[in-house]
């Protein structure tokens, strides 16, 4: 577990948009209501953990078919 920790990088609004196809703003509304969990830098902006995004991707894929 901790190993996974250390190897997990974070993703920018703009990239977990591009991997979603949808804008920036969307993210942010996400992580707003809870859906998807940010995580705040020391500058405000917020990023996200990779491993989350790929299952919320993973999900996703799943609930289409």
């Amino acid at each position: 577990m901790l190993e996974e920790q250390q190897v997990d990088s974070l993703l920018t609004p703009a990239e977990v948009a591009a991997l979603f196809r949808v804008n920036p703003k969307t993210v942010t509304r996400w992580a707003r209501a809870g859906k998807i969990t940010a995580i705040r830098t020391l500058g405000g902006h917020r990023r996200y953990r990779a491993t989350e995004i790929q299952r919320c991707l993973e999900q996703m894929e799943l609930a289409e078919r």
